[in-house]
């Protein structure tokens, strides 16, 4: 039975910030590029749960910092589905070309 080493995490890591930048910079829908940036923020904290259990075993700093992201995430996913839904209420279109055409 082989052991699940670092390399294997960082591959999964690196898949998934991989899958997430794809999904930015070629989706036109704005939910969709929410949970591409939420898929970014889940690489960096795979990252730092890793580094930390295979760098420092007995601390918990990384594990700190992948709290403090994902209360940032949250926070910043309230917000952007917040603009998310005025956006639509206003233009019924969440297309980011059509936002790009507000007028103020």
């Amino acid at each position: 039975m082989s052991e699940i080493t670092v390399t294997h995490i960082l591959f999964v890591s690196t898949a998934l910030f991989f899958t997430g930048m794809y999904g930015l910079f070629t989706r036109r829908n704005m939910i969709t590029m929410l949970m591409s940036v939420e898929l970014i923020l889940n690489s960096v904290n795979i990252n730092f749960v890793a580094f930390n259990k295979y760098l420092y075993p007995g601390k918990l700093d990384g594990v700190f910092f992948t709290i403090f992201v994902i209360t940032i995430a949250a926070a910043e996913a309230a917000v952007a589905i917040a603009i998310i839904i005025n956006l639509y209420r206003s233009h019924h279109s969440i297309d980011v070309e059509d936002a790009s055409e507000l007028k103020y």
